[in-house]
């Protein structure tokens, strides 16, 4: 059989359909960039079969993915919430209860102490170290020895709140002090002061504060008098706890 010799010249556009071309003949190496176009592509043509993993990236989603689904007004515990897990570099899902514990609302380390049992006695002109024996609340076992230490890894805002009640001042001119400060009594959270003699036998002092505390600071509580006085039983307190 004699072979025909056709030049591409002679070949008009559109002259060789695909009923002259046998199945899977045309290969790769035949088609130049961009040869197939999306014409060419039926809806729905490239599925995932067709992607690598990791192909799919932001330049290619447009805010649509995300705006144009059904908005919801409620979720429910059971919902999920897509997130970013840093650790794995991966996207994650969370249950929206899951999602809600692990943020805000615990406020832990959170302690409430108070004096019971006896009065103590608190010398004059000097600062003394308040003695809170009965622990109502501790979530991370951070008191011990009359002082709060803040855990590792738990630095943030803390609430701090304490109340006194002593004896009686014997002079208009006496005073006393209660003092929130670390346990060696050099850095001072807040302070406050009465003076007089209140004629009922006894003087309440009452302070509170938010202040920026990290892991390893203290919280004690201190009392000053300028005349020797004691404080009474079962009406002292402290309490910390930290915001966020």
């Amino acid at each position: 059989m004699s072979i025909i010799k056709v030049k591409t010249g002679g070949i008009t556009a559109d002259a060789i359909t695909d009923a002259l071309i046998a199945d899977d003949v045309v290969g790769t190496e035949h088609l130049t960039a961009n040869e197939v176009d999306t014409t060419a592509l039926g809806a729905d043509a490239v599925t995932g079969a067709q992607l690598a993993d990791d192909a799919v990236s932001d330049e290619h989603l447009d805010v649509t993915s995300i705006t144009g689904q059904t908005a919801e007004t409620s979720i429910a515990d059971g919902d999920t919430i897509l997130i970013h897990d840093a650790s794995a570099s991966a996207l994650r899902k969370m249950t929206k209860a899951n999602f809600v514990s692990g943020i805000g609302g615990a406020n832990t380390p959170r302690i409430s102490v108070d004096k019971t049992g006896s009065s103590q006695s608190i010398s004059a002109t000097s600062w003394t170290k308040v003695t809170l024996n009965t622990e109502r609340v501790d979530s991370d076992n951070a008191f011990t020895s009359n002082t709060f230490t803040v855990p590792s890894g738990k630095g943030g805002d803390y609430y701090m709140s304490a109340f006194a009640m002593v004896t009686d001042l014997g002079g208009t001119s006496d005073y006393a002090t209660l003092r929130l400060a670390n346990s060696g009594n050099s850095a001072t959270y807040n302070s406050t002061a009465v003076a007089g003699n209140s004629g009922y036998g006894w003087v309440s002092m009452a302070i509170s504060c938010i202040r920026t505390l990290s892991a390893g600071d203290t919280v004690s509580l201190y009392v000053y008098s300028s005349e020797a006085i004691s404080v009474n039983e079962d009406n002292a307190n402290l309490t910390v706890i930290k915001l966020i």
